[in-house]
């Protein structure tokens, strides 16, 4: 009589999914280019002049701010309405199955 062995099942492991492929669309990458090219265009009006000239000491921040404060954030936060529609249908309401 022969011995009955007994085989483990090897399970594949399924590829890791990049976090960025499910937020990061077409349209965050084109407000991140925006906003890094509104920044690059911030210190270059920094750059003209002296350091007490108008571009330096009014124009370049607002550039600056408005970059980094607004487009920026815009960039990562940003999500288009069909996501948002598919995360309400998916959302759980209580007392409802």
């Amino acid at each position: 009589m022969s011995k009955q062995v007994n085989r483990r099942v090897v399970k594949k492991a399924k590829k890791m999914v990049s976090p960025f492929n499910i937020y990061w669309k077409k349209n965050n990458f084109a407000l991140l280019f925006v906003g890094l090219l509104v920044i690059i265009a911030g210190f270059v009006f920094m750059s003209f002049g002296a350091w007490d000239s108008f571009p330096s000491l009014y124009i370049s921040p607002v550039i600056l701010v408005i970059g980094y404060l607004i487009i920026l954030p815009a960039s990562i936060l940003f999500i288009g309405k069909k996501e948002v529609e598919n995360k309400e249908e998916q959302e759980i309401i209580p007392g409802k199955n």
